[in-house]
């Protein structure tokens, strides 16, 4: 048994058992493998109390009390971005008691509070959010059969990733400046930008742009990769283009060509990747890019290529039936960022 361990209960009741039929301290110390001392500190308090419970011990009290930690609580939900510096500084300040930042620390933790890293989302000003809620109210009756008539589509950037995953280590305190515990980076790595479409029905085209983008290029790939997606996918049944507002989308010449060939095109609110299921299969082909961490851009395009095509139709169909709830949540959150 570890040092400072309790003495379990049953092992308690084994020692005064044995000490009421007359078995010496020492024959039970050393028939039950425990040091005389331990045998005899809870003989001496069966005696004293009649009882084989632990004695409450008293221990050094606590600097900050009930009423102290419920305001650090409020403070801390209050100022969620504080770094642990700050709080400490500030409890020093409302409490007046020295205290320091571990004991803070264990003090959030006493709260039921613990520091984690923040999601990432776009930020969004009054006018975002408004136009936000009132595009999802205005879309609220749309069922889910409405949605899967949908063609979601979106770019994404993926890079080439180096060095270790992650940005912990497990080290000890000196091996800090241990070349193999740094996280190395790289301030330009190698990236790709692709395009792709998919709907309830199933995956789409990708595309992988060569250079930068613009109006002209971002028609050519509309004419070979959204067009044939669009007949495989639907089948010649009526069918929604959805992409969001960036500038190649929204010039003149990509509506006018939209209009020539009778797509209907879903209105988008700015700053949306949450209300799109398409973000959330860039997000899954992402976390398998760091679990297999292609080195080279022709590796990176073949594991994207290859992760495009194994995404399962029965997550397609679970992401675009999810459109409803997300469109409750933005009206819930009066147009701020969801949790998706």
């Amino acid at each position: 048994m570890g040092r400072g361990s309790p003495i379990p209960p049953m092992l308690r009741r084994k020692i005064v058992e044995q000490y009421q039929k007359g078995v010496s301290q020492r024959k039970i110390a050393k028939s039950l493998k425990l040091s005389s001392s331990t045998v005899h500190n809870i003989i001496q308090r069966f005696r004293e109390s009649g009882t084989i419970s632990v004695r409450k011990g008293q221990g050094r009290k606590t600097i900050l009390d009930a009423r102290d930690l419920r305001a650090l609580r409020r403070h801390c939900i209050t100022y969620r971005n504080a770094t642990v510096m700050e709080i400490t500084t500030w409890a020093q300040e409302y409490f007046q008691k020295t205290l320091s930042v571990n004991t803070i620390h264990r003090a959030i933790r006493r709260c039921r509070l613990k520091l984690y890293r923040s999601k990432k989302k776009p930020y969004l000003n009054m006018i975002q959010k408004r136009r936000r809620f009132l595009w999802a109210k205005a879309h609220l009756k749309w069922t889910v059969a409405k949605w899967k008539t949908v063609l979601w589509s979106d770019e994404s950037k993926f890079e080439v990733l180096f060095g270790k995953l992650g940005r912990h280590v497990i080290r000890t305190k000196e091996d800090k400046d241990n070349p193999s515990c740094y996280q190395r980076s790289v301030q330009k790595p190698a990236s790709l930008m692709v395009w792709g479409c998919m709907s309830a029905c199933g995956m789409g085209s990708l595309h992988i742009w060569k250079g930068t983008i613009n109006a002209e290029r971002y028609i050519q790939v509309l004419e070979q990769h959204m067009l044939p997606s669009r007949r495989r996918l639907f089948q010649g049944r009526p069918c929604v283009f959805q992409h969001d507002n960036a500038s190649p989308h929204t010039e003149s010449i990509t509506t006018s060509w939209l209009g020539r060939r009778r797509i209907r095109v879903l209105k988008w609110p700015a700053c949306s990747p949450d209300l799109s299921p398409v973000e959330n299969i860039w997000g899954i082909i992402k976390r398998k890019m760091r679990q297999r961490r292609p080195k080279t851009v022709k590796q990176l395009e073949a594991c994207i290529r290859q992760e495009w095509d194994n995404i399962p139709i029965p997550k397609l169909e679970q992401l675009v039936s999810s459109v409803p709830r997300r469109l409750h949540t933005v009206i819930k959150r009066r147009g701020d960022a969801t949790q998706w």
